[in-house]
């Protein structure tokens, strides 16, 4: 038996009242974007499987196959994201974008191809080059194992909707660890106010990154003050009986979301921000670490759809409507708050758990933290 425990009492980073910056949306995560759905598959099974499939649609499953400006960025590239040389070509993404574990990139990416097939015949389903990205989740979950499947990825974007997002052992992120602590799926979003209009930036973080003694909250380096009662070393450094893990490693995925009118190069200028919200929180990016970003805009919904030359010799034109470079600024501060937070909301909404091998994780210590917070002034 497993020796989970979703009965914890987790809170998010704010009900905790840790300082942060920037005014967040209604819900505080990446669907305050409007049409941004996200939707979860989580396997718990025995002992050995602590896995699932995270899904993120741009403009939900009716906009599937609508492309959005898009660009990406490898911060470290010990890890994989697919259909990335697609959007580095033509500066979009028109399919969802899909969060598993490292070994199961195969069967989630068939899977989203024969769900894109069955569900949107409008997307030349002879030809799709899904996205598909990963962390490594083998100290809790039987990586090497057969859990995820190809339909656990359609149940994933099926389960896609807005509002509120769940936090902590969910998803691609059931079984990840982060700063030596229970790690997982986490968002976070901020309002930028720009002349008259108002727009959102929305991250979501997938975490499996960060040594212990890293760990940095809202500015106070709490991750020394963290050990282990009785001197034990940073789980992530302990073997786990098969080789020894490096502390820092297992990998980060993040994906930036925004409704504001952006040209492909800047949601990729948004992508390399994204590197400034993980240092925040201590990482100083290990090699064993993939950190793979990608950022979208929703905006101009028609500007980028491809369309096959005809025989008539008719040439059609399009036209994008954009921040301009120079106002960009207020756009990427609100990229690093939110990523920011959305990493302390995977630790601070994370329940400990016990998996593979009989391994266990511990949640970060609530109460250990807000006092060492408090003691620094950096509680409200």
């Amino acid at each position: 038996m497993s020796q989970d425990h979703p009965g914890e009492d987790r809170k998010r980073a704010r009900e905790l009242g840790i300082a942060l910056t920037g005014e967040p949306g209604p819900w505080n995560a990446i669907t305050d974007v409007p049409g941004v759905e996200v939707g979860y598959v989580t396997l718990v099974d025995g002992e050995d499987v602590r896995t699932g499939v995270t899904a993120l649609l741009p403009r939900g499953r009716d906009g599937v196959g609508t492309p959005c400006a898009a660009g990406w960025h490898s911060f470290n590239g010990n890890g994989e994201m697919t259909g990335t040389a697609w959007i580095e070509e033509s500066g979009s993404l028109a399919v969802p974008v899909v969060i598993t574990n490292t070994y199961a990139v195969g069967p989630v990416h068939r899977g989203v191809v024969e769900w894109v097939r069955a569900n949107c015949r409008g997307m030349a389903p002879e030809w799709l080059l899904p996205v598909v990205t990963e962390t490594w989740d083998g100290h809790l979950n039987d990586i090497h194992g057969p859990a995820v499947e190809p339909r656990h990825a359609a149940a994933a974007i099926e389960a896609a909707a807005s509002g509120p997002v769940e936090e902590g052992c969910v998803g691609g992120g059931t079984g990840m660890r982060c700063y030596g602590f229970k790690g997982g799926s986490g968002t976070a979003s901020r309002v930028v106010e720009y002349g008259e209009d108002r727009y959102t930036v929305g991250a979501f973080v997938q975490a499996n990154f960060g040594a212990r003694r890293e760990l940095v909250v809202a500015g106070v380096p709490v991750g020394p003050e963290l050990t282990d009662p009785v001197g034990a070393p940073d789980p992530a450094a302990e073997p786990d009986g098969e080789r020894p893990v490096p502390p820092g490693a297992g990998s980060v995925i993040v994906v930036v979301a925004t409704d504001a009118p952006l040209l492909p190069g800047q949601c990729k200028a948004l992508a390399r921000r994204v590197t400034l919200g993980l240092a925040r929180t201590g990482t100083t990016g290990s090699h064993f670490s993939g950190d793979l970003f990608l950022a979208f805009s929703t905006a101009n919904p028609t500007a980028l759809t491809s369309t096959f030359p005809e025989d008539d010799g008719s040439a059609p034109y399009e036209s994008m409507r954009f921040v301009p470079w120079g106002r960009m600024d207020p756009f990427y501060g609100a990229v690093v708050e939110s990523v920011e937070e959305a990493v302390l909301n995977v630790l601070t909404g994370a329940h400990s758990m016990t998996g593979r091998a009989g391994h266990h994780v511990p949640a970060l210590p609530l109460e250990q933290v807000t006092q060492l917070l408090a003691a620094r002034g950096a509680v409200s």
